[in-house]
């Protein structure tokens, strides 16, 4: 695939790589990694796919919580969706007053549905691994916010957890 059309201004389109389009990390959680990991249980399992119908709700709930909490950060807070194009201003309401990071837990709860769905050991390998990456990234994320907002990102970082409420 050499590349993917995506919008750009108004009347316009530009060509998009594989690799770049591969390189957003919603696009990897949400469309790349679940058949891959549906696949990889389907040949692990001789051509059966271990289901659990109860972690569908929990599928449902990491991708809405990826999906609303991006929508509310950016009406809000302005900025794009992702971390890359940065707010104008702090969310502080909303789910963003219980924690500081939905979106990135959005991703996580949805990889561990994956792994309770279909009984995976690779999808909760690859749980682990994005909860080391993610880790890393907020606290990143976290230093480029405080260096935008200053003394008042510090107040809303002593007052919201990063990832649940009322405990971290």
């Amino acid at each position: 695939m050499s590349g993917s059309i995506e919008p750009g201004a108004p009347g316009k389109t530009r060509k998009v790589s594989f690799w770049r389009w591969l390189n957003s990390t919603s696009r990897r959680s949400f469309i790349v990694i679940p058949p891959l990991v549906i696949g990889a249980e389907y040949l692990l399992g001789g051509g059966n796919i271990p289901f659990q119908p109860w972690g569908m709700p929990l599928l449902v709930w990491g991708y809405s919580q990826y999906r609303l909490g991006g929508g509310f950060r950016t009406r809000h807070g302005g900025g794009g969706p992702g971390i890359d194009v940065p707010p104008d201003r702090i969310v502080d309401t909303g789910i963003y007053g219980y924690i500081r990071n939905p979106m990135y837990l959005g991703h996580m709860i949805f990889h561990l549905a994956l792994a309770i769905t279909f009984k995976s050991w690779i999808a909760l390998a690859i749980l682990a691994a994005h909860i080391v990456w993610f880790e890393r990234r907020v606290r990143e994320d976290e230093d480029r916010l405080e260096g935008m907002f200053g003394e008042a990102y510090r107040a809303y970082k002593a007052r919201t957890k990063r990832w649940i409420p009322f405990v971290y």
